[in-house]
């Protein structure tokens, strides 16, 4: 067990690294699956109804979120309608990567730098995830052929 220790202690920590840039990518649907989840189970759902309420949630603000961003003509609401899903996903992922950084560095200079390029990073994952998801407009009823 000693030998597989550190392989099993960074396949751990690359599984989390994983789960919180996912997490960070998707931070207003799984935000509010969370408060979903907890009003149910407040209110009375038990914990399986609040894990099914919040996925609910959570999904539904996703495919919310993909449906306005499919259907809306404009480019100005549709730009809207990103910038909601991703700042909340840049505000995460600064957040998680300056939380790494202050543990594995004491240089608040470098704290800062590696959070800004962490929140640079899911930022931009986050606008590709979410505007590649989404169908394109209308092709019209034309069909290209060469």
């Amino acid at each position: 067990m000693f030998i597989l220790a550190p392989f099993l202690l960074v396949a751990g920590i690359g599984f989390l690294c994983w789960l919180f840039f996912t997490v960070a990518v998707f931070a207003l649907p799984c935000a509010m699956g969370l408060m979903a989840g907890f009003w149910a189970y407040g209110a009375g759902a038990g914990v399986i109804g609040g894990i099914i309420v919040g996925f609910v949630a959570g999904a539904a603000t996703f495919v919310i979120g993909q449906v306005a961003f499919a259907l809306v003509p404009w480019m100005w609401l549709k730009l809207l309608i990103v910038l909601l899903y991703t700042v909340p996903a840049i505000i995460m992922g600064y957040s998680t990567t300056h939380g790494i950084a202050q543990m594995l560095m004491p240089s608040p200079a470098w704290q800062l730098f590696f959070s800004v390029i962490g929140a640079i990073a899911v930022g931009v994952t986050a606008f590709i995830r979410f505007t590649t998801v989404a169908p394109p407009g209308p092709s019209g009823g034309n069909i290209a052929r060469v």
